[in-house]
């Protein structure tokens, strides 16, 4: 079926204890398609990526890839489903005892995918696709910078060349250039791996850039979804107050509630 989701959510649920986290999201991922989930701390958008990621089982609903259903499934179906996605974690979360280009392929090593001199050929290449030279793949992780750091987790991410990438706050801790360079990377590998890209972040600026579609996660369920260009009309106050940043406004009150 050519219009079938690379990635669908129905009525997906989870609860920690009497605190509900997510309360019944409904969303799809197209194939090749790039949507950022926004949405204020403690909202939902870990527990969402964890969820597809099957490191939680959520309490109810459905998710499916690639029309295939993945709440209960098996370890070795789980495994081979997993092998379709890479990540990019939100502080790097790179190896301080391993080189660069260890990192890069720790992935394909750890699963015997490839050899030693294999893995590290491969390092190269996708370390230049972000921007990096080969003899960076020698360097400690002690030895780059926070950009450069992101850079590599990005490199790891696509080394497998995933059907789907999934971005945790990608731009966090970074300053507003770096992290536009960190953007416009994570647009041109996306599209020269020719993965689908499922982001979240509270940056706006980051959305803005990496996003095809948007959608806002607020109090456990998406208020708001739509094409990146529609969201300064989305007619949501909530989305409003979120995207401009405002201290006064129905989050806000709620928050105070």
């Amino acid at each position: 079926m050519a219009d079938q989701p690379k990635i669908q959510m129905r009525d997906v649920a989870k609860a920690f204890g009497p605190k509900v986290v997510l309360d019944g999201i409904d969303l799809d991922v197209g194939v090749g398609e790039s949507v950022v989930i926004i949405g204020g701390s403690g909202t939902g958008k870990s527990v969402t990526l964890k969820s597809i990621l099957g490191l939680l089982t959520p309490d109810r609903g459905s998710i499916k890839v690639d029309g295939e259903e993945v709440i209960g499934m098996g370890s070795s179906d789980r495994e081979r489903v997993n092998h379709k996605f890479g990540m990019l974690f939100q502080g790097g979360a790179l190896f301080d005892s391993l080189p660069v280009w260890e990192n890069v392929s720790f992935g394909l090593l750890a699963e015997k995918r490839c050899s030693r001199s294999q893995a590290h050929d491969i390092a190269i290449e996708k370390l230049a696709m972000v921007g990096m030279d080969a003899p960076v793949a020698d360097l400690m992780p002690s030895e780059l910078s926070g950009g450069m750091q992101k850079r590599v987790g990005l490199a790891r991410a696509i080394a497998s060349n995933p059907e789907v990438i999934f971005f945790d706050e990608p731009t966090t801790g970074l300053d507003p250039i770096m992290a536009d360079v960190i953007n416009d990377l994570i647009v041109k590998v996306t599209r020269e791996v020719g993965a689908t890209a499922l982001s979240i972040t509270h940056d706006m600026a980051s959305a803005r850039k990496i996003a095809n579609r948007i959608a806002m996660l607020y109090e456990g369920k998406i208020i708001w979804q739509g094409p990146v260009e529609d969201i300064d009309n989305s007619g949501n106050e909530y989305v409003d107050q979120f995207i401009n940043g405002k201290a006064e406004g129905p989050i806000k009150m709620a928050m105070r509630a």
